[in-house]
Order: structure tokens, then C-alpha cells, then sequence
């Protein structure tokens, strides 16, 4: 379990105002090591960069330069409140660039829960894999095909549509209902405070257009050739395992770390296990790049 009983996020050693795509306003923290290597946090479907804080302030900030940013229409960044926003791969594809150039991260390991997934394969898409070190998908999602939802479980379906509607009851009725199912053994009630707060910055319209996309990453999982971690809670009713079962047979350079009697959150399920993997593979990430 964690190491800690809260996840009260730690100060940043700095913030940054970045323009992304579209010109949208994206909030940038980082905490850490200025001086290690890069590891660049992509949070999930209305999360925000505060789900990161106990990989902020624990083990991996001795020795990794660490920043987590807000997406687009959640957390401090800037919410459009047009579906566009967030329909055009493109427009995440160059937030992400944003971060990347803007702070200048030399090679970042992307670590990317749930929805991050998407955003990688966006930006992989479009600008390549040059400029990025390492993936470690957590419970993460390449593939969005409505209306049947591949590998999309009951935790999701059951709960994000009543979570887009604009009756404000309802949605955190459906935002508590999520939360219950997000993990195996019940969040601290401090982590689950946290949690519904983060969920509720993020409108009701803005969980809705995420999730009206049509996504499929085979094709950049298939050509990548930097080193993938495929973090997966075998008890994810979220992201189903099943997902993670496909990136391991499309991406040839794909290894799994399977999380037993774990949930969707394996970085606060078991933060001393993920911490621990996570600097191990940027420590074999930049060893493949020397």
C-alpha cells in the first residue's frame, strides 16, 4: 500500500504557463531533481496533475526531474467549453509537443494513465517518437471505438455518461459512483476527498467530448521502437485488463508489470511497487538511449 496516509501534493520547484494547441492555456508543475532525468506525468478522463502526488513528493523526486501537467479543459488549465476542443487528435498531439519543447524535456519517459494513453498515441502520431525517452502506460487506453467500447469496462460505462450530463447532482452522484470503483480496497478518506474535488473542476461538457471520439493506436504501437511498461491492475473495471493484453501484441517493444488484487490506480494502490518499477524503467530507458 502507499507509504504515506494522504496525498497532500508537494510545492513545485516551479510552474509554467504553456500554449498548446489552439493557443489553450495548460498548467505545468514540476517537482524533483532539475538535474535527473526527465519524467513527464499525463493524467486521466477528468483527473488532473494532483492524482500525481505521491510520485511528486516520495522516492522518485530525489532522483528524477518530475513534471505533471493539467489537460486541457481540466484541473488549472484552460477549459473551452466548444466539443472541437477536444475532438482534433491534433490539438493534443501539440499539447503534449507544448509541454515537451516549451520546458525543455530531453527525451521525457511519458507516464500515462487511463486517457493519457490516448494523448501519447496523438503525439506520436504526429511529431514521432525522437523526442521522448520511454511510455509507461498505466492502466492505460488506446483504443475508444463507441458504441461498443472495446476493453472499456463496466466501471466506466456505468458512470461517464451520467457524469457528462449538466445536472450537477447527477454527475457527482456518478463522479462518487466512479470513484468507488476506480480502486480494489477503498481510497483514504483524505485521497477520496482529493479525488472528487479534482473530478468536479472538470465540466460536465468536457467529460462528454473526451469520450466522443473514435481512437485506435494500433498503428503507432505497431512501428514504435522505444521501450513501453505496460502497468496494469488486474482487477481494473475501468481500462479492462484486455487492453493491456492488446498493446502487448501489437507493440513489439511492450513489457507487463501486472498488479494482482489492484484496481485503476496502481500509482496509489501500490505506490511503493510503482515507484519502484517506474525509476527502474527510466533507468533502462536512458541506458537504451546512451
Amino acid at each position: 500500500m502507499s507509504d504515506r496516509a494522504s496525498a497532500v501534493i508537494a510545492e513545485p520547484t516551479a510552474t509554467y504557463d504553456v500554449r498548446g494547441g489552439g493557443g489553450v492555456r495548460l498548467y505545468a508543475g514540476e517537482w524533483g531533481n532539475r538535474q535527473g532525468r526527465p519524467v513527464l506525468f499525463i493524467h486521466g478522463w477528468s483527473a488532473s496533475h494532483v492524482c500525481w502526488a505521491r510520485q511528486l513528493d516520495g522516492r522518485l523526486a530525489q532522483e528524477f526531474r518530475l513534471v505533471a501537467f493539467d489537460n486541457r479543459g481540466h484541473g488549472m488549465s484552460e477549459k473551452p467549453m466548444d466539443p472541437e476542443s477536444y475532438r482534433d487528435p491534433q490539438l493534443w498531439a501539440d499539447d503534449l509537443a507544448a509541454v515537451i519543447d516549451q520546458l525543455g524535456l530531453d527525451r521525457p519517459v511519458l507516464v500515462a494513465w487511463s486517457y493519457g494513453g490516448f494523448i501519447v498515441s496523438d503525439y506520436v502520431r504526429a511529431y514521432g517518437e525522437d523526442r521522448i525517452g520511454g511510455v509507461n502506460l498505466v492502466g492505460g487506453a488506446v483504443m475508444l471505438k463507441p458504441p461498443t467500447f472495446d476493453h472499456i469496462g463496466p466501471g466506466f460505462l456505468d458512470n461517464a455518461p451520467d457524469a457528462s450530463l449538466p445536472d450537477l447532482a447527477t454527475n457527482i452522484a456518478a463522479i462518487r459512483r466512479f470513484l468507488g470503483v476506480c480502486t480494489v480496497e477503498p481510497l483514504e478518506p483524505d485521497d477520496w476527498s482529493a479525488a472528487l474535488s479534482w473530478n468536479m473542476v472538470v465540466p460536465p461538457e468536457v467529460r462528454g467530448a473526451l469520450i466522443s471520439r473514435e481512437i485506435n493506436g494500433d498503428d503507432v504501437l505497431s512501428r514504435l521502437s522505444v521501450p513501453v511498461l505496460v502497468t496494469h491492475g488486474r482487477s481494473d473495471t475501468i481500462v479492462l485488463p484486455s487492453m493491456a493484453e492488446h498493446v502487448l501484441d501489437v507493440c513489439k517493444t511492450a513489457k507487463p508489470s501486472w498488479y494482482d488484487g489492484v484496481g485503476h490506480m496502481p500509482f496509489s494502490e501500490d505506490q511503493p511497487r510503482f515507484d519502484r518499477e517506474l525509476a527502474e524503467f527510466v533507468e533502462e530507458s536512458a541506458r537504451e538511449m546512451s
